[in-house]
């Protein structure tokens, strides 16, 4: 009888501690948000006219910056709502978590923006580079998260992946991406899976908060 409640206990205090080191906060919104920004930046950049590569480079850099302070202020309004801190373990595991790919591809877009930028596949080289590496963001910080963030990070890998490999000739020439399918591409992924997952993660989160 004792053994059976010291391995009740013990179990319990192992869901406390998994529960604990997981990253709890909603994501749908933030998810959301991410998707909307990425279409609009679509739209603007196909209807605009931002053909040029200084014009491609600036929207989508201005898009990336946008969508992590909108997400921050999300996540921080979330923490003052539930009276807590905003920089707990949990958020401080996902955040190193995603942080290397994301500051490689920070160097690799101020490469572009640089100097160093124009020279033949440029920039159009850069939307299945962002896309790589962003899954594989997704994909570290899944380790920290309830969800299917896992799943989402290899889709991201995935059409990274796609992209890069159609866009190489018989001869390794690399073609590169129109500027109209650069913004068509960054707005299916970073626009429209994002949207699709918030949208699961609308229902999903609501019916378990209804539970």
């Amino acid at each position: 009888m004792e053994t059976n409640w010291a391995v009740e206990q013990l179990q319990t205090i192992r869901a406390l501690m998994e529960r604990s080191a997981l990253y709890r906060r909603a994501l749908a919104p933030v998810m959301l948000l991410v998707g909307g920004l990425g279409g609009v930046a679509t739209a603007v950049g196909l209807l605009g006219h931002l053909k040029s590569d200084m014009a491609f480079l600036e929207l989508w850099s201005a898009t990336c910056f946008a969508a992590l302070a909108g997400a921050f202020l999300l996540i921080r309004k979330q923490a003052l709502g539930a009276a807590e801190p905003f920089w707990t373990p949990p958020t401080r595991r996902v955040a190193e978590a995603i942080a290397p790919p994301l500051v490689f591809g920070l160097v690799v877009t101020l490469l572009f923006l640089g100097p160093a930028g124009g020279h033949g596949a440029a920039p159009y080289l850069l939307p299945p580079i962002w896309m790589a590496l962003y899954g594989c963001a997704l994909h570290a910080a899944g380790f920290f998260m309830p969800r299917g963030i896992k799943w989402l990070g290899w889709l991201f890998i995935a059409a990274g992946s796609g992209i890069l490999l159609l866009s190489f000739g018989p001869d390794f020439y690399f073609f590169g991406l129109e500027p109209e399918g650069g913004h068509i591409a960054m707005g299916a992924t970073f626009g429209g899976l994002h949207l699709a997952y918030g949208v699961h993660l609308y229902f999903t989160e609501e019916r378990k908060k209804a539970v």
